[in-house]
């Protein structure tokens, strides 16, 4: 995935983290239970902190494992984010089972972050 997509996903997945969570939060606080408004939380915290984490890897170039982090964070704030935020809204408990592949895509995007840092030379 490359920087302009980066961007654009990244500002995309910040503004809908903020009105889903707000939206949850204001408007339907009364009708959802404490542990959907948890999940909301949760899911929209998370959105928010890799949409920013998407954003800052703007600058750093195209490297193959710089867009592998990309894509993974990409597939994390869907698979993850938006599992939550759908467990939250609609109460299907089976969403709750697809959150951790997700999780686990937010994971190695982390490791693929750590990877580039190892492979830059010492200053």
């Amino acid at each position: 995935m490359n920087s302009r997509l980066a961007l654009i996903l990244g500002s995309f997945f910040g503004f809908l983290s903020v009105a889903l969570g707000a939206f949850g939060a204001h408007a339907l606080k009364e009708t959802l239970t404490p542990e959907r408004l948890q999940w909301l939380d949760t899911g929209a915290r998370y959105m928010v902190l890799h949409a920013i984490t998407l954003l800052a890897t703007f600058s750093l170039g195209e490297k193959k494992i710089v867009q592998a982090a990309r894509l993974c964070f990409v597939v994390g704030i869907c698979v993850f984010g938006g599992a939550l935020l759908g467990l939250a809204f609609t109460g299907q408990r089976w969403l709750g089972a697809i959150a951790p592949i997700g999780g686990t895509s937010l994971m190695v995007g982390w490791l693929c972050l750590c990877a580039y840092g190892v492979s830059l030379k010492r200053a």
